[in-house]
């Protein structure tokens, strides 16, 4: 059973990706809880300082307290939804410990989806409500609210830019892929690199033939490597021995995303080195013919060892 893809996670990472140039003014809160009972908020966003203007489409409505909902690709985002969201804002100004430590001309809305919901910016112009498109995938709720309320669509994001929250889809496109691998291949801070290893790591899941057919090349695939090479050097390290084989096995027989995602990484990049190997030594044929037959690769993965790693162990 293909196991089931975890986007929230990745969307978390996501956004803190996009606003990482202002990490030192904002404050990220996962799944805030509204009161003791079982009710959460997917994220808040804190605005630490007041004047500070935040150069990013997506946060230019912000002020000091941000709610953020979040729908995967595979979740409707009704009237419903959006007026539960929004009484989320009404319930965390009116449970805070101080009713006006929370103005409500410091609260705004978010709602985030990947494909437009036509339906609900229908009922809510039908409901009084007036929709302006700010940028491109940028819809502002007006008119029925009494606090600012965006919705974006990410598919619709400028093209170029937002690669981190565009590429939360299986639908993803290749170019969208691609500058997200060269933009996270420069990351230095830990943290934005843990949160592009989430969103990288669903992304594949999601995209996985995609994503084979640019692992093939040295230098999206050097992207990878660099990206998650903490998590490799761990992996072989560790030894994890009935997981990793699992995982690796799927990621160097078939490049496929539903092995363990650290076998999967790192038999992505060892199915690199071999293709390079052979591309190097004028045997392009093999290569073609090695996606289709597991059997040859594991011959070639034997003689790739043997000559140039020195190994003939099997794996």
């Amino acid at each position: 059973m293909k196991e089931e893809i975890k986007w929230h996670p990745a969307f978390y990472g996501g956004i803190e990706l996009e606003l990482r140039k202002y990490r030192e003014w904002l404050e990220f809160e996962e799944e805030h809880e509204l009161s003791k009972e079982p009710l959460h908020m997917d994220m808040l966003i804190i605005k630490k300082v007041s004047d500070i203007f935040i150069d990013n489409p997506i946060a230019h409505i912000f002020r000091k307290f941000n709610i953020i909902e979040y729908k995967n690709p595979h979740d409707s985002l009704s009237l419903r939804e959006f007026y539960k969201t929004v009484g989320y804002a009404c319930l965390y100004k009116g449970l805070s410990k101080y009713v006006s430590s929370v103005p409500i001309e410091s609260v705004t809305v978010s709602l985030f989806r990947h494909i437009k919901p036509v339906k609900l910016l229908d009922e809510l112009d039908k409901a009084g409500a007036s929709v302006l498109k700010y940028a491109d995938g940028i819809y502002y709720v007006t008119g029925i609210i009494n606090f600012p309320v965006q919705i974006v669509v990410t598919s619709e994001l400028e093209q170029g830019c937002h690669s981190a929250l565009k590429i939360l889809t299986s639908e993803a496109s290749e170019n969208d892929i691609r500058a997200f691998l060269t933009e996270a291949k420069e990351l230095k801070n830990p943290g934005d690199k843990d949160n592009a290893d989430a969103v990288l790591q669903v992304s594949v899941s999601a995209n996985n033939e995609l994503f084979e057919k640019i692992r093939r090349e040295s230098g999206m695939c050097e992207a990878l490597r660099e990206l998650m090479k903490d998590e490799i050097a761990e992996e072989k390290a560790a030894g994890r021995a009935a997981g990793m084989a699992e995982g690796r096995a799927e990621g160097r027989a078939e490049g496929r995303a539903e092995g363990r995602v650290e076998g999967r990484v790192e038999g992505i990049v060892e199915v690199q080195d071999v293709y390079n190997w052979l591309f190097k030594s004028d045997r392009a044929s093999d290569v073609e013919k090695a996606t289709e037959d597991a059997a040859l690769y594991e011959t070639l993965l034997k003689e790739y060892k043997e000559k140039v790693t020195g190994s003939s162990k099997s794996v």
